[in-house]
Order: structure tokens, then C-alpha cells, then sequence
């Protein structure tokens, strides 16, 4: 790969970073936090769910984030020619 094609490679590994933990931000401090209380109206299974956020949504996002991670990466890889190959291939 050159330099050209890993910087950009880079960046968009970058992007991609910054706007899921982002969303995991926006998920964890902003649904679990600041808007708890106008959350706490509605109720899933008899929790309020601004307390839903802060306690399980919150880990639930995270790990939802990491397998579109996974999966955006392996798209890049292929992108890029940088894929991981099986051995004995």
C-alpha cells in the first residue's frame, strides 16, 4: 500500500471512530444523563427508561458499536486489499 492510500485508509479508520463513540456519547452521557429526567416518562418492563439508558442501554449500544465496527473495517479492509486471508489459502 502506499502513502497516499494509507493515509486515507487512516482517515476513514479515524471517521469511523470518531462517529461511533460519538453515538455511544450521545447514547451514554445524553440519553443516561442529561435527558434522563424528560426520559423517565416512559417506561419499558417497569423502569423508567432514562434509568434503562444509564444502566443497560448504555452497554448494549457499546456493544451493538463494536460489531458495526467490525463489519466497516472488514469493508475498508476489502477496499484497501489489506483483508485478512485464511492460512493454508
Amino acid at each position: 500500500m502506499n502513502n497516499h492510500n494509507l493515509k486515507e485508509y487512516w482517515a476513514i479508520n479515524i471517521r469511523y471512530v470518531l462517529i461511533l463513540i460519538s453515538i455511544w456519547f450521545v447514547v451514554s452521557y445524553g440519553f443516561g444523563i442529561l435527558l434522563a429526567p424528560t426520559l423517565n416518562d416512559i417506561q419499558i418492563g417497569g423502569f423508567k427508561l432514562g434509568f434503562w439508558f444509564a444502566q443497560q442501554g448504555s452497554i448494549y449500544v457499546f456493544v451493538i458499536l463494536i460489531f458495526v465496527y467490525v463489519y466497516l473495517m472488514n469493508k475498508l479492509d476489502i477496499r484497501f486489499g489489506v483483508q485478512e486471508t485464511e492460512e493454508g489459502s
